[in-house]
């Protein structure tokens, strides 16, 4: 194989790799854990994934989604959910191992948006927003067919809009953000205050079971985090002048329990004429779209 783009997708429990062609097709993809240590455990994790992808073709550039915040001019990560990481070079140190071709590193909400828009649920919308819902809440921006990312790379932090002022602390340090009500791990500890009988290990898929078999606390559990989401569905909409919203992740892998809420307290929220036409559909590349996405940081 030749020609084609090395992509990495760096999160806090898994780093995939793939090589990634110009229709935005995937090859030669494999994972490992993140390791749990100090920064130089995660770069030689990474590093050990690039030069083995790398050994697959002639790779031409390299695009990175990693979990943020990120610093686009500086090149840095200090991602919340990987530990050590703060201010990381990450940039520099792919250079200095792959420093014949182009390097790009996105915010992996960008990248998940970027992927959907090319390859995805999102092609041909002009403006649309991609975003994950799983153990956090993330996104990213694609405004008449470009990614947008804003003055640092970090453009599109949807989980952080806050819904409920004065509500559940977020780990982010703010209270009633999306993420602090809508994430999986946040759905489950709500039913569990309010008594849903499950094992200690139960977790997000088996609420979702629970909620399709017609356990009513748990279809509540849905039903509070669509709120949520349908509310900085319509804000991010109104101020973006949005087409289009796709989203996955493992909480939106519930199906019709979170999307058939959620499209009913939208068409509560967002009431302007132009919001009208505005879809929310699921994503269709589960866990590729980070990596298609990271591809496309360099297709210009």
């Amino acid at each position: 194989m030749a020609d084609l783009t090395l992509a990495l997708d760096i999160g806090g429990t898994k780093i995939a790799a793939g090589l990634v062609d110009d229709d935005g097709r995937l090859f030669a993809t494999s994972t490992t854990p993140t390791p749990r240590g100090d920064a130089e455990a995660v770069w030689q994790a990474v590093e050990r994934m690039l030069k083995a992808t790398a050994a697959e073709a002639d790779v031409r550039g390299i695009g990175v989604a990693a979990a943020g915040p990120i610093d686009i001019h500086a090149g840095t990560v200090s991602p919340i959910n990987i530990a050590g990481w703060s201010d990381f070079p990450l940039r520099d140190r792919l250079v200095a191992v792959a420093p014949d071709v182009p390097v790009r590193i996105g915010g992996d909400g960008v990248c998940m948006a970027l992927g959907e828009h090319w390859r995805g649920a999102g092609q041909g919308a002009p403006s649309m927003m991609g975003m994950v819902i799983s153990t956090g809440v993330g996104g990213g921006l694609v405004l008449d067919g470009k990614p947008y990312v804003g003055r640092t790379g970090n453009a599109g932090h949807v989980g952080h809009v806050v819904v409920e002022p004065g509500g559940p602390q977020c780990s982010c340090g703010a209270r009633g953000c999306v993420e602090a009500i809508a994430a999986g791990p946040r759905m489950v500890q709500w039913a569990r205050e309010l008594g849903w009988d499950a094992p200690a290990e139960a977790g997000g898929p088996e609420l979702a079971a629970a909620a399709r078999g017609g356990d009513r606390l748990a279809q509540r559990a849905f039903e509070r985090s669509a709120d949520a989401v349908a509310a900085m569905v319509a804000s991010v909409g109104a101020v973006c002048d949005l087409d289009l919203v796709v989203i996955g992740g493992g909480v939106a892998n519930a199906g019709a329990v979170l999307f058939e809420p959620l499209r009913a307290s939208l068409a509560g929220y967002a009431r302007l004429d132009f919001l009208t036409g505005m879809q929310v559909v699921p994503a269709a590349l589960g866990a590729d779209a980070g990596l298609v996405g990271a591809a496309a940081l360099l297709r210009d």
